[in-house]
């Protein structure tokens, strides 16, 4: 059977000193299968663009930024991670410059500058712990990964560079 994930971008946008980097707190909508978690911005792409088209579209009607610079650092396949255990495929970004100011927040949350450091101390997906340090960590070779999800655990996790 062909794999047919919904095809996505999450972009981790650092601060113009690197030490920061911009996240969402996922609070604002009832309902939310994200809800109370904080994430890296990006959604869905759409059927005509590609993958930094699509960040870049996130993240001007997210974080109401223009990338100008922005590094593949991996892909995610989470197979199972949707509500009705829909898969996911992600293209994860590193945004290091961009021209705009972030709102205080957007209809799913509110915007948060977090020192990079401290990312795996909010709440988080679970296997974000797992992959979030790849994004931050300075080896140039992008990593690509896959994450099984159950009933919305994560089941395992592996990658490679």
């Amino acid at each position: 059977m062909p794999y047919t994930p919904i095809l996505a971008t999450l972009g981790y946008v650092l601060s113009p000193d690197g030490r920061r980097a911009l996240m969402i707190h996922r609070n604002a909508r009832p309902g939310d299968q994200h809800l109370g978690k904080y994430n890296g911005l990006g959604g869905k792409l759409e059927a005509a663009e590609d993958a930094l088209a699509g960040l870049r579209r996130e993240l001007r009607e997210e974080a109401a930024i223009e990338c100008t610079r922005i590094e593949l650092r991996g892909t995610i396949s989470w197979p199972g991670f949707g509500k009705q255990g829909e898969d996911w495929f992600a293209f994860v970004f590193l945004v290091t410059e961009f021209s705009g100011t972030p709102p205080a927040s957007n209809p799913e949350g509110t915007l948060e500058w977090v020192d990079v450091e401290r990312i795996l101390e909010l709440p988080l997906w679970e296997g974000d712990r797992h992959f979030v340090p790849l994004v931050f960590d300075g080896d140039p070779r992008p990593f690509h990964g896959v994450m099984p999800y159950r009933d919305g655990r994560m089941q395992s996790w592996s990658y490679s560079r």
